[in-house]
């Protein structure tokens, strides 16, 4: 964080920024850190972190390291739901509520498509996802058609996922970790469900009221990323299966090391993507896409 509120187009020194953050310094450093930089930052943090947590539970719940918000719809809903509201002319806590009522209603149509009369199998939810995800795509295209031309510009740059227009990220960042108190206590049964919902029946876990839990949480922790800082694919995807090859399945170590892994790599992404055309910018999506969709087809390789 200290190296992306340093770097960009009017480049600081370590002491430079140290001395702004601590609140000493020249003015226009303090103004360019704490105003501009720090925010984006934070941002970035709050809206990567609560990506990956959320890639983590619903690869617990679906035992499949495949799953992720954006592949299985969930941003998509999310993505329509706040679009909708603010073509409404609605704004804040309501923009917020909307995208949670997309990305739930994503959730739902997901799995109760991929389960259908019978059981379902992780190839035949990945498939769910990826059309349900086609599908709000579609109608993100209509919005786009029908949006007031001024409003295009924005929609679009929000869409591609960038934090250089997200809000204040105290909500989120708080958010993130309000979702970690709560996982930790869970780790245990949330370890026993990873194996199966007869085995966890077995050893005591109410199945149905984690299951729904995690649904829940997990569209309420993509709706307020995307509130944030727009679409951004695959963090939950990379981040979740990166930390299970270094640190193992236990996931009262596995969903804070999310929190912390996945703000890390947006982090690390939106500084990249502030640098590489500078003084242009990049959205942030375009970033972790080159990163997400190398890893995603290697592990569908490896589940074939």
């Amino acid at each position: 964080m200290v190296l992306s509120v340093s770097v960009g187009s009017a480049g600081l020194s370590l002491s430079d920024t140290l001395a702004a953050l601590t609140g000493s310094g020249s003015e226009l450093n303090r103004t360019l850190i704490l105003e501009l930089r720090l925010p984006r930052t934070l941002a970035a943090f709050a809206t990567g972190g609560l990506l990956a947590v959320a890639g983590a539970l619903m690869q617990v719940l679906l035992r499949n390291p495949l799953a992720d918000p954006y592949v299985l719809g969930l941003s998509g809903g999310a993505a329509v739901g706040a679009l909708l509201s603010m073509l409404a002319g609605l704004a804040g806590a309501l923009v917020t509520a909307s995208a949670f009522g997309g990305a739930l209603l994503s959730t739902l149509m997901v799995f109760g498509l991929a389960h259908g009369t019978g059981s379902w199998t992780p190839t035949r939810l990945l498939l769910t996802g990826v059309v349900v995800a086609a599908g709000w795509g579609a109608i993100i295209t209509l919005m786009l058609a029908v949006a007031p031309t001024r409003e295009l510009p924005g929609m679009l740059y929000w869409l591609m996922g960038d934090v250089a227009y997200a809000g204040t990220p105290w909500p989120a960042f708080a958010l993130l970790v309000l979702a970690c108190l709560l996982v930790l206590p869970a780790g245990r049964s949330l370890n026993v469900l990873a194996r199966g919902p007869l085995q966890a029946a077995a050893l005591g876990v109410n199945v149905r009221p984690m299951e729904w839990s995690i649904y829940i949480g997990a569209s309420l922790l993509t709706a307020t990323a995307v509130t944030t800082a727009g679409s951004i694919g695959f963090v939950g995807l990379v981040v979740p299966h990166m930390l299970r090859l270094v640190l193992g399945n236990d996931q009262r170590v596995t969903l804070p090391a999310c929190a912390l892994g996945g703000g890390t790599l947006l982090v690390l992404a939106d500084t990249l993507a502030r640098v590489v055309i500078a003084p242009e910018q990049l959205p942030v999506g375009v970033i972790t896409a080159l990163l997400g969709v190398p890893t995603f087809l290697y592990l569908l390789y490896r589940s074939r």
